[in-house]
């Protein structure tokens, strides 16, 4: 899907003009959630704290195995026109993990930014930003999850002082200073102190990556907060 596109009201000029290269962000989001018809949700959570407990709620049901969003079918005629998440994830790419379904949300309510091993780079904050400024996002979950093989690969590259073959060792290079924060406490479980610590580093790099996202958590309207996912018991851990 083509986040920035002239069909939607929202071109790259639009974008720009609508506040992102300063303090004037603050007004982008309605501004340029005014361009498109119509909201997706019938609902909206009045603020960050109300978006971030939307989502404990929702995983509480899957956990449970009582979700609510399984008609995917709904409101699929408004989808069309426009979509207007109220949360964004950072989500490792793993086959596993599944946002939208981990927090029991409807399709256009999150907004997902993917990459094995859920670090984020300059495109997942030009991602981030879009979400937060343009399509009024109030709250940016940082998903890690159990068994993370992308920090399982980082971890083995340290120890082996090797590197994966290919485009890999960039994706080391990501992961790396989580796993060297914890090294010094000698955890006994390695892997899952690496895994808390990545989905901390970077929740507090997008809290801290100014001037779009900063401008907006200043402001209130924006918190960015890191989590696990335990893949066995469905249950995500709040850090």
């Amino acid at each position: 899907m083509c986040l920035i596109h002239e069909k939607d009201g929202i071109s790259r000029r639009n974008l720009i003009a609508g506040g992102l290269a300063g303090a004037g962000v603050l007004a982008a989001p309605a501004a340029l959630a005014q361009e498109a018809s119509g909201p997706v949700n019938t609902s909206r959570p009045s603020s960050p704290e109300e978006a971030l407990q939307l989502l404990k709620e929702g995983n509480a049901r899957y956990v449970a195995n009582t979700p609510i969003n399984t008609d995917h079918s709904l409101d699929r005629a408004k989808r069309a026109q426009r979509q207007k998440p109220f949360a964004a994830v950072v989500a490792c790419s793993d086959s596993r993990v599944a946002p939208e379904i981990v927090f029991d949300q409807g399709l256009g309510d999150v907004f997902v930014v993917r990459v094995a091993g859920n670090f984020i780079n300059e495109d997942g904050l030009a991602s981030l930003e879009f979400g937060a400024a343009a399509l009024g996002v109030q709250v940016i979950v940082v998903l890690g999850h159990t068994a993370c093989g992308a920090v399982d690969a980082t971890i083995q590259s340290i120890e082996d002082r090797t590197l994966p073959p290919g485009h890999l060792p960039s994706l080391v290079e990501a992961i790396r200073p989580a796993v060297y924060d914890v090294m010094p406490e000698q955890p006994a479980d390695l892997l899952s102190a690496a895994i808390a610590q990545n989905a901390r580093l970077n929740a507090d790099k997008a809290s801290r990556s100014g001037p779009v996202l900063t401008d907006l958590k200043e402001a209130g309207k924006l918190v960015s907060v890191p989590a696990v996912y335990d893949i066995a018991t469905g249950k995500v851990d709040f850090l």
